[in-house]
């Protein structure tokens, strides 16, 4: 089955769950809609269905918001009704089991989700997100009267495990994901005019109306006029006024059941320049007729523009320049003058003019024009105008700061500040709760003890975004009545807060065209922002990582010694390399191939592990990923010349195969450097050729090679050991809490099995031989065919 939640009522959205992905999709096309539901002869010839598909995603367990797969809608306007069809498949090996996976949908921008139960950094407002559970390979949501535009779509498997494991080593089961959009519009839609009575007849479908709201509508009313029902007075009819979101749903429904001929509903703060959805439906039952007017009035706002002259604090004494006017209707709609309602009276707002500067992806600024300082009065609303509407500013964080100046606060006064989206917050005489007709906005406070307030709205949609402000006086509204507050306000869209701090990175992510960010955290941190410390580690225990997972590294100064002694130049260039490039071994996966790195340098250019290290224990000396690809690159090669050292192949064989496995190496890391594979291949080829070797010259001296028991028991089986080891606690002991550890034994073992595994010295070859020159500068060769010494 399925299970839903969200922390909001949602009467419009059911949730189904079926067995069958061909015939759910069968039966959803053949049900009728809701509109139509009435009617079980006939269907309605004004709906049409439209689907939608993207391509599936391989699903992954949940560590942080990159490793959710996301998906991108767009519903079409005119919706009546929008279906996800929901299809998860998976192998048949036995490692595939049946697991629960969470699914949450979101309108205006993708879904802000908490699955570890983490803390958010403070001053951020989270809606509780809207979800289910799916324990079955398919299942339906659907949403009555969706709000048309950007619906985003995110699934992802269970919290990750703390076990680390290599990729392509162990069997995994691949869980494949893809939702498709059942879209039912409608093609005829009545256009109801300002104060223009529409004739509506009902039967068994349901009237689909829509009227476009302008620009500065301070108020709509909506009135059924004249309502008969079979001829004698009653309006059994239910009005749906609004499109429905996720995760909050602000439909409202008007049910008209009395004798009373009239039934009306008043929205304040429509949402401004679009269309408005209303449904009129029967509920006087199958074949009864009833009719009415549909009348819808609108009231305009007088708007006080403020100009772009700087206004500030010393002009308090002196007259304001300030222009009035009313704004020009929308271009959608031309004739709100004529048949809107314009007081003469008080005006409702103050509009200042607002500067969108783009300063990088998902990065914005906003700043009143030409002026830091915002006029706050008690009888008119300030109002500042957002725009966060191109459709790829969802992918951040919206950041509010307002000051006040303090002296000109009371101590009965306040500042009430409200963040809305669509439309403004104007009822500040009547109510303080930020609720416009569809939203619910969000409180900000000022006060002489509270000077400064902070707002942080994590993906916010996809709208015109609007910033009330108001001067109010509880307890005695007199002292208001003159007094006015200049306010100071820092207004951006992030992609991460304070780039996710000192213990995480800040990464862009990417879904086709859309961007969107989010915070990889380190060191135990975790949460939005990686604010969360209830798991992470000190300072001292960064350190002490950092140091343990670096110094391990120099057990590599024993096989260099080791090579050098026996006069194995290359080996002891190649171990080499590897210490000095790496700084702890395989790093936990931080991405996948569709997400973009948006910070991937270091403060300051360690080596690989001292790069790979989080918080204050960081020290790069180059790229990031370039550091990792030379400590996957060193590691395999150790591996690859040892083993072939141990060949005791012809100098020049040996040296073909450690170029040829070098570039094989450089080009497998190139291609997936994470794979297993890429670097257990070629050393299993360089076994097979050890072992080939070794068998060879046991058949040719008639006996076991080596010859030396002193060799197999002091050097073979030590090295053996511990590279076995070694390989254990790489693919199956390393866990995300002792990655330190192991790892760090890894390196030591890895280092001290190379020592024990180099052949021994030539019985020709001095100790040290590489180190000592001849006076006269000369080379000594040797002629490994003949086994003579000549002087070049």
């Amino acid at each position: 089955m399925g299970r839903a939640g969200t922390g909001t009522g949602g009467a419009a959205v059911a949730v189904a769950v079926a067995v069958a992905g061909p015939l759910l999709l069968l039966l959803l096309l053949a049900r009728p809609p809701p509109g139509a539901a009435g009617d079980s002869q006939k269907g309605d010839v004004r709906l049409v269905s439209e689907q939608f598909s993207q391509s599936p995603q391989k699903l992954s367990f949940y560590s942080w918001y990159g490793s959710a797969r996301l998906f991108h809608f767009r519903v079409p306007p005119d919706a009546v009704l929008l279906r996800w069809l929901l299809q998860v498949s998976w192998g048949s090996s036995p490692t595939c089991t049946n697991v629960e996976i969470t699914v949450y949908f979101r309108y205006g921008a993708p879904p802000v989700i908490n699955p570890l139960g983490t803390s958010f950094p403070a001053n951020t407002s989270v809606q509780p997100s809207f979800f289910i559970k799916m324990l079955q390979s398919n299942a339906s949501v659907n949403i009555s009267h969706p709000a048309p535009g950007d619906w985003f779509v995110v699934a992802h498997l269970p919290p990750s495990s703390q076990k680390i494991e290599v990729k392509d080593f162990v069997p995994t089961c691949a869980y494949v994901f893809q939702p498709d959009m059942l879209v039912v519009r409608v093609v005829e839609v009545s256009v109801l005019e300002p104060d223009v009575p529409l004739p509506q007849n009902l039967l068994s479908h349901p009237s689909y109306l829509k009227i476009f709201v302008p620009k500065y509508t301070q108020e709509l009313r909506l009135e059924l006029q004249g309502c008969v029902s079979n001829g004698s007075l009653g309006c059994p009819v239910r009005l749906t006024v609004g499109s429905a979101t996720l995760p909050s749903n602000f439909q409202k429904v008007l049910t008209c059941t009395g004798p009373t001929q009239a039934c009306r509903l008043l929205l304040p703060s429509p949402p401004w320049d679009r269309w408005l959805q209303v449904t009129a439906k029967s509920l006087a039952g199958p074949h009864v007729s009833v009719a009415f007017s549909a009348v819808a009035a609108l009231t305009a706002c007088r708007v006080w523009n403020m100009n772009v002259q700087p206004l500030l604090p010393s002009s308090l004494n002196q007259s304001c320049n300030i222009s009035t006017g009313l704004m020009s209707p929308s271009p959608s709609y031309q004739d709100q003058g004529r048949n809107s309602r314009l007081d003469n009276g008080p005006f409702c707002l103050m509009s200042y003019a607002v500067t969108r500067e783009d300063v990088d992806v998902v990065s914005v600024r906003f700043r009143p024009l030409d002026r830091v300082l915002v006029l706050v009065q008690s009888d008119t609303p300030s109002v500042m105008q957002l725009y966060l509407n191109t459709g790829m500013d969802s992918g951040g964080s919206l950041t509010i700061s307002l000051w006040a100046n303090q002296s000109l606060i009371t101590k009965n006064s306040w500042v009430v500040a409200c963040v809305n989206a669509a439309s403004p917050f104007l009822s500040f005489n009547t109510s303080l709760n930020c609720t416009t007709a569809f939203f619910q906005g969000y409180p900000l406070f000022l006060s002489a003890s509270s000077r400064e307030a902070n707002l942080i709205i994590p993906y916010p949609e996809t709208d015109t975004w609007y910033l009330s402000l108001q001067l109010v006086c509880p307890e005695s509204p007199e002292e208001c009545v003159e007094a006015v507050v200049f306010v100071e306000s820092a207004l951006s869209l992030v992609p991460c807060l304070h780039d996710c701090g000192p213990y995480g990175q800040c990464l862009l992510l990417r879904r086709h065209g859309y961007l969107y960010a989010g915070c990889s955290c380190k060191a135990g941190w975790r949460g939005w922002s990686c604010t969360d410390n209830s798991t992470a580690q000190t300072v001292a225990q960064q350190k002490a990582a950092a140091l343990l997972l670096t110094l391990s590294n120099l057990l590599f100064l024993a096989p260099i010694a080791v090579s050098v002694y026996r006069s194995l130049l290359v080996e002891a260039a190649v171990y080499a390399y590897t210490m000095f490039f790496s700084t702890v071994g395989l790093p936990r996966s931080r991405g996948n191939s569709w997400e973009v790195w948006a910070s991937t340098h270091c403060p300051a250019p360690q080596f690989y592990h001292a790069c790979d290290q989080p918080g204050e224990a960081v020290l790069c000396i180059l790229n990031y990923d370039t550091l990792q690809y030379c400590d996957f690159l060193g590691s395999g090669v150790s591996m690859w010349v040892t083993i072939l050292c141990m060949a005791r192949l012809k100098a020049a064989l040996k040296y073909v195969l450690y170029l040829l496995g070098t570039l094989v190496f450089a080009m497998s890391l190139q291609l997936d450097r994470r794979g297993a594979w890429n670097t257990m291949g070629p050393c299993l080829f360089a076994f097979v050729v050890m072992v080939t070797m070794w068998v060879y010259r046991c058949g040719h001296r008639r006996q076991c090679y080596p010859t030396s028991w002193q060799r197999w028991v002091f050097y073979l089986l030590p090295g053996i050991s511990m590279a076995t080891v070694a390989l254990a606690i790489y693919t199956s002991m390393m866990t995300s809490d002792n990655y330190y550890y192991t790892h760090s034994i890894w390196h030591m073992l890895l280092a001290g099995s190379a020592a024990f595994l180099l052949p021994p010295r030539d019985k020709h070859t001095e100790p040290w031989a590489c180190s000592k020159k001849l006076t006269c500068h000369y080379q000594i060769c040797k002629n490994h065919r003949e086994e003579l010494y000549t002087v070049t």
